[in-house]
C-alpha cells in the first residue's frame, strides 16, 4: 500500500518493513473497524486509569474521529485500526509542526494504552527517537536514565511533568491530556497531544509534506531494568525493530486477528505492527505482581485473546488470586493457545499449576534481554525432556559417595530462527576470557547475534567495546550478554546466571542459578539466591531463601511468623539458621526466639550438594522493577556480609 498522503521516502534500502505499515494496510481495507488496542479501565474507576482530558478535548477527539473510531465498552477503551492510523498519522504531522524533528530525541512518560500506542507510532513515523524508561526505576533512576539521553521533548502525564519540572529534566513538554493554564504554565507546558493533533490535521489539509525515516535511522532507545546497576540506554534502528516483529510473527504465530494480552509494555507497543489486536490488563505496570487471574481474564474477554505474555512475578500472583476467578474468566483462560512469560528462571512446578489454568496453551519461556528481546525458545514439555536429559547424564557420571551436584542452570531451549549462540569459558578466576565455542558443558558468559538484537548502547563507550570485543569483519554481531551458562549435547541453551554473581571458592567457580532451584523446591520455600561472601577465591556460599507465607508452620523450621518473632520485627529483619544452636536476646528479634533447629541448613546443603556456611531467611527478596523477579545478588551479598558479621540486621 502507498504511503498515506504527506509522506514521502521509500523507507530506505535493504529488506524491511516500516512499523506502521500493518496499521495503514488495515485502516484502508476491510478491517477498518475492526478493534486495534483495547485499554483496560481499572475496578476503581476509569478516572483512576488515565487523567482526564476536558470536555473541549474529549468533543474534539469525538467529532474528529467518528461515532464509530472509539467506543467505551464496560469501560474499556476500544480504538479501531482506523482511528489508530488516523491518529497516528495526525500526532506525526502535528509533532513536526511544532518543531519535532528526524533524530530528535522524544521521551516517553505515558503509561500503556491507546495514547502511548499512537505517540509511538507517531514518533517513529517521523524518524524521531522513542526514549522508554520504566517508571518503576523511581525518580532518582528514572531521572539519571531522562537526563542521560538528553531528550529533545518530552511528552507525559502530569505526574511525569511535575517531577521533569522539579528535576530540571531537558526538553520542550507536551502533555498527553489536556492541563488547566495555570498548572500548564507551571510545568512549562507547551501543548497537549489533543492540540498537537488538531495541529496535525491543519498540516494535512495543508498538503505539507513530511520525510519518512530510512532503515537503519535510530528509531528507540530502551532502558533496561537496572537489576545489575544503572540502568542502561540500548539503541534499536527501525530494521531491528522490524527484524524482531517478524521473529515474533513467525515464531509465535502472532498475526492480524490475534487478540494480545500484554501484561509487558513492549509487546503490547509491538502489537499493532503485528496486526493483533493488543490490551494492557488492569495492572500497575511499574509493579507486575499487581496483576490478578481476574485483570487477566477480563483483558483476554475484551479481545478474545489466544496470546498472553506476562512477567514470572506476574504469573505468580495470577496463581495467587486464581480462586477469585469466575467461570466466564476461566472459559476465556481456556481459550488462550500461547503464554509467554521471561524475565527470569520459572520452575516448573509454577509452569504446571499455570498450565492448569490454561489448559489448552502452550507455555514458553523465552530468554532475551533489552538488548535482544527473543533469543530462545522452549515449552513447558520441552524443559520436562532437558530435565530428564540432564538427570540421567549426571547419574551416568556420578561416583558413588560423591555428593551430588545441582543441576546446571534452568534450560530455555534452541536458538530462534535467525540467532546465533556461542559460550565464551569461565577461568579459574570466574572472568569468561575463553574462546567462542559450541562445545558442550562449557559454562561460560553467553555470546549471542541476530538481525534483531541493539545496535549499541548510548553514550556508554567502554561497555558498548567490551560487549562487542568478539566482533569481526566476518562476524559483526557478536554481543556478549553478561549472563553464564551452557549448551548441551543437543544444543540447548541453560542459563546458569549472571557473570558479575559468579561464586569463586576455594573450591572452584560456582554459578547460581542451578543450586537456587534446588533450594526452591524444597517445602516452605518459595524463592532463594546463592551468594559469595569474603575474599573472591575463598568466599564462602550463603544461602537466602525468602519464605512461603502459605507454608505450614514448623516446615523445615520456617513458614511461621513465629520465625520472625512478633510483629515489630516482622518486616524488618532477616532470620539466621545457623549450623550450631543459637539464641538471640533482646535486640533485632523478639526476645528468646530460638534458632536452634537446622534442618533448612541441612536439607539446603543436601538439595544443593554444596558446603553452605549459612542460611538467611527473609520475607522478601529485592527484585528488578521490570519483572519483580531478577534479584541483585552482588547487592544481596554485601548485605549478608553485614549481617553475618553483626552489623545491623536490615532488611535486604
Amino acid at each position: 500500500m502507498a504511503s498515506p498522503s504527506g509522506w514521502v521516502g521509500d523507507g530506505g534500502a535493504g529488506e524491511w518493513r516500516p512499523l506502521w505499515t500493518t496499521i495503514d494496510e488495515l485502516a484502508a481495507g476491510s478491517a477498518a473497524e475492526a478493534t486495534a488496542v483495547v485499554e483496560m479501565a481499572p475496578r476503581g474507576g476509569a478516572g483512576n486509569a488515565r487523567e482526564a482530558g476536558s470536555a473541549e478535548e474529549a468533543r474534539s477527539v469525538a467529532d474528529t474521529l467518528g461515532a464509530r473510531g472509539m467506543a467505551v465498552t464496560h469501560g474499556a477503551r476500544v480504538v479501531s485500526w482506523r482511528l489508530l492510523a488516523q491518529r497516528v498519522n495526525e500526532l506525526a504531522a502535528g509533532l513536526v509542526s511544532i518543531g519535532v524533528a528526524k533524530g530528535d530525541r522524544v521521551s516517553l512518560l505515558v503509561p500503556p494504552g491507546a495514547d502511548l500506542t499512537a505517540v509511538v507510532y507517531a514518533c517513529l513515523r517521523i524518524g524521531a527517537v522513542i526514549v522508554v524508561a520504566d517508571a518503576g526505576l523511581g525518580l532518582k533512576g528514572l531521572g539519571r536514565a531522562v537526563r542521560g539521553a538528553h531528550p529533545d521533548h518530552i511528552i507525559g502525564i502530569e505526574t511525569a511533568l511535575a517531577a521533569a519540572r522539579t528535576l530540571g529534566w531537558p526538553g520542550q513538554k507536551i502533555s498527553a491530556k489536556r492541563l488547566p493554564p495555570p498548572i500548564a504554565a507551571a510545568l512549562r507546558v507547551s501543548h497537549s497531544l489533543g492540540n498537537v493533533a488538531r495541529l496535525g490535521r491543519q498540516s494535512f489539509a495543508a498538503e505539507a509534506v513530511h520525510p519518512a525515516p530510512v532503515a537503519d535511522d535510530v528509531a528507540a532507545i530502551l532502558f533496561t531494568s537496572g537489576s545489575t546497576g544503572p540502568a542502561k540506554g540500548v539503541v534499536y534502528t527501525h530494521r531491528q525493530l522490524s527484524a524482531l516483529v517478524e521473529v515474533l510473527r513467525i515464531r509465535f504465530g502472532v498475526g492480524v486477528g490475534t487478540g494480545l494480552v500484554a501484561g509487558f509494555a513492549p509487546f503490547a507497543l509491538l502489537g499493532p505492527a503485528l496486526g493483533a489486536t493488543s490490551v494492557t490488563p488492569d495492572m500497575d505496570v511499574t509493579s507486575p505482581k499487581t496483576l490478578t487471574a481476574t485483570a487477566v481474564a477480563e483483558a483476554a474477554l475484551a479481545v478474545d485473546a489466544t496470546v498472553v505474555f506476562a512477567s514470572p512475578a506476574a504469573l505468580t500472583n495470577v496463581l495467587a488470586t486464581s480462586a477469585e476467578l469466575s467461570l466466564k474468566g476461566r472459559r476465556a483462560l481456556g481459550r488462550v493457545q500461547t503464554l509467554l512469560s521471561a524475565g527470569a528462571p520459572l520452575p516448573v512446578p509454577l509452569l504446571e499449576r499455570v498450565q492448569a489454568l490454561v489448559p489448552e496453551a502452550s507455555i514458553h519461556t523465552p530468554y532475551g534481554m533489552t538488548e535482544g528481546l527473543l533469543m530462545t525458545d522452549i515449552t513447558l514439555g520441552g524443559i520436562r525432556a532437558a530435565e530428564l536429559d540432564a538427570l540421567a547424564a549426571a547419574e551416568a557420571t556420578h561416583l558413588p559417595g560423591a555428593p551430588r551436584r545441582a543441576p546446571g542452570g534452568v534450560c530455555v531451549g534452541l536458538p530462534v530462527n535467525g540467532v546465533e549462540i556461542r559460550i565464551s569459558a569461565l577461568d579459574a578466576e570466574g572472568s569468561a576470557s575463553g574462546a567462542l565455542t559450541l562445545e558442550p558443558h562449557v559454562t561460560g558468559e553467553i555470546v549471542v547475534a541476530a538481525a534483531h538484537l541493539k545496535d549499541h548502547y548510548d553514550q556508554l563507550w567502554a561497555t558498548e567495546r567490551e560487549s562487542r570485543r568478539d566482533r569481526t569483519p566476518r562476524s559483526p554481531r557478536w554481543h556478549r550478554t553478561g549472563d553464564v551458562g551452557h549448551l548441551d549435547p543437543k544444543g540447548r541453551l541453560w542459563v546458569e546466571g549472571r557473570l558479575p554473581h559468579v561464586i569463586v571458592t576455594a573450591d572452584g567457580v560456582l554459578t547460581p542459578v542451578g543450586p537456587e532451584q534446588c533450594i526452591e523446591r524444597l517445602p516452605g520455600v518459595r524463592r532463594a539466591a546463592i551468594v559469595g561472601v569474603g575474599p573472591r577465591g575463598t568466599a564462602q556460599v550463603v544461602a537466602v531463601v525468602e519464605i512461603d507465607p502459605t507454608a505450614a508452620a514448623g516446615t523445615l523450621g520456617i513458614g511461621s511468623d513465629a520465625a520472625f518473632g512478633d510483629g515489630a520485627a516482622r518486616d524488618a529483619e532477616p532470620r539466621v539458621v545457623s549450623a550450631t544452636p543459637r539464641v538471640f536476646g533482646r535486640g533485632p528479634f523478639a526476645p528468646g526466639v530460638a534458632l536452634a533447629p537446622t534442618a533448612l541448613t541441612a536439607a539446603v546443603r543436601q538439595a544443593t550438594g554444596l558446603p553452605v556456611a549459612a542460611v538467611l531467611v527473609v520475607r522478601e527478596l529485592p527484585t528488578d522493577v521490570r519483572h519483580n523477579s531478577k534479584i541483585d545478588r552482588g547487592a544481596l551479598g554485601i548485605w549478608a556480609a553485614g549481617v553475618l558479621a553483626g552489623g545491623a540486621r536490615r532488611r535486604p
